[in-house]
């Protein structure tokens, strides 16, 4: 468990970074992974929003529905679209969003080939590429 914990809580923090050095203000949640009452990081730049819970599985991902509908009720109340931050080894970083997830069981699932067909980039979702395109035109 603590292993688990300690790669998750490294994830967040390169996540965060990468977030800030984009000029993005960035919070860590505290305890995010033990109340789940907010996501783990939340990312601001001119009064954009994303709200990200981050996940670092090697085997596909599993959210608990308790977990989800928390999830969906922030992203409801705070107008932040929320992702699943979800890093692969030696793949990177695959953004999910929360409706995405399909029911299997008594959890809602995501496997690594649907991440990977799904492709959606940390330059999607923060529009680096747009900013470049405008830049640029």
């Amino acid at each position: 468990m603590v292993l688990r914990y300690s790669k998750g809580a490294r994830s967040e923090r390169e996540l965060l970074l990468r977030l800030s050095g984009i000029n993005y203000s960035v919070m860590r949640a505290a305890g995010s992974g033990v109340n789940s009452l907010s996501p783990d990081i939340i990312a601001i730049k001119e009064g954009r929003g994303f709200a990200f819970e981050c996940k670092a599985w090697a085997t596909n991902l599993l959210i608990e529905p308790e977990r989800l509908d928390s999830l969906q009720t922030w992203e409801k109340n705070t107008g932040m679209q929320t992702f699943i931050a979800w890093k692969i080894n030696n793949k990177g970083w695959f953004f999910i969003k929360l409706n995405e997830l399909l029911r299997n069981g008594k959890n809602y699932t995501m496997t690594k080939s649907k991440a990977f067909e799904i492709n959606r980039t940390f330059e999607e979702i923060v529009g680096i590429t747009a900013q470049k395109n405008q830049a640029e035109g």
